[in-house]
């Protein structure tokens, strides 16, 4: 019998376990809220469905397995209020539910480190949004449910290297901040153990083993790219978006021990200097 994902806000990440999961025989479906995007989502292999109730709840019928990558906002869980009654009606029938969050839901922990176990404290809106949501997608009963808490993404098309070529980026100093960060490829093969091994009501940390400035990232791509140093900027002087300046308002090391120990992952690029290599490896001819 083939296996069916259905993914819900078909992106950047969703696309790295479809490249996994398609020659394998599975069969995935992906929403779109642009129809133009179809042909896009049918060369990776995905079947489009159009971002709709009618369309989502005919697609729902066929799913063994959900992965739900939108993010939620100030009206509640796009998924849920759209089809949230559809998805409740068939709990049972799904084999495995994903749900992408972030690691943001633990908020500011002075540098400290965080397991799954952490209480949820978040420091920014965003925050407090996924937590709610979290919660949501843990109310529906019987629901076969996996929490992933994503830390900052990366890999290719996603990383520093533009910013260093293009004389843009720069080394923000905050004294004592880290951040931590995963590759999209081992994002990918984390959804894939645990499809493989479902435990409902499971929550993962999904980042590498290496917390780190990001100076030191944006430092160690521009030695990669044999170029300057881009110039170091006091995190209270720099000129930030709102955005870029609230992930400073948390700092903390997220351990990732549960999806080696209990989903069996072995980290392709355990740090962000391994990672950064191979993205710069990948561009050569």
């Amino acid at each position: 019998m083939t296996k069916t994902l259905f993914s819900l806000g078909h992106g950047y990440t969703a696309s790295a376990l479809a490249s996994r999961l398609i020659p394998q025989g599975w069969h995935v479906l992906g929403t779109i809220r642009d129809a133009a995007k179809a042909d896009s989502l049918r060369a990776q292999g995905v079947e489009p469905v159009l971002w709709s109730s009618d369309a989502m709840s005919a697609a729902l019928e066929t799913a063994s397995h959900l992965l739900i990558s939108v993010g939620a906002n100030d009206t509640g869980d796009p998924t849920l209020n759209i089809i949230g009654n559809q998805i409740q009606a068939r709990a049972t029938a799904f084999d495995w539910v994903g749900y992408l969050s972030t690691t943001g839901v633990y908020g500011d922990h002075d540098g400290a480190w965080v397991d799954e176990t952490a209480p949820l404290t978040p420091a920014t809106h965003r925050g407090e949004i996924r937590v709610a949501a979290e919660n949501a997608w843990k109310a529906i009963p019987d629901l076969p449910l996996h929490i992933f808490r994503l830390a900052g993404i990366y890999g290719p098309g996603r990383g520093p290297f533009a910013k260093v070529r293009a004389g843009t980026a720069r080394r923000v100093i905050k004294k004592g901040q880290v951040f931590s960060r995963i590759h999209v490829d081992d994002i990918a093969q984390v959804l894939e153990a645990s499809i493989n091994a479902p435990n409902p009501g499971g929550v993962y940390n999904v980042c590498d083993n290496d917390p780190a400035p990001p100076q030191d990232v944006i430092a160690y791509a521009a030695n990669l790219l044999g170029m300057t140093l881009p110039p170091e900027v006091d995190f209270e002087s720099a000129n930030l978006s709102p955005m870029a300046r609230s992930f400073y308002a948390e700092n903390k090391k997220v351990a990732n021990a549960r999806i080696k120990t209990e989903l069996g992952v072995k980290l392709l690029y355990p740090d962000y200097k391994s990672g950064l290599r191979a993205l710069l490896q990948d561009e050569l001819p």
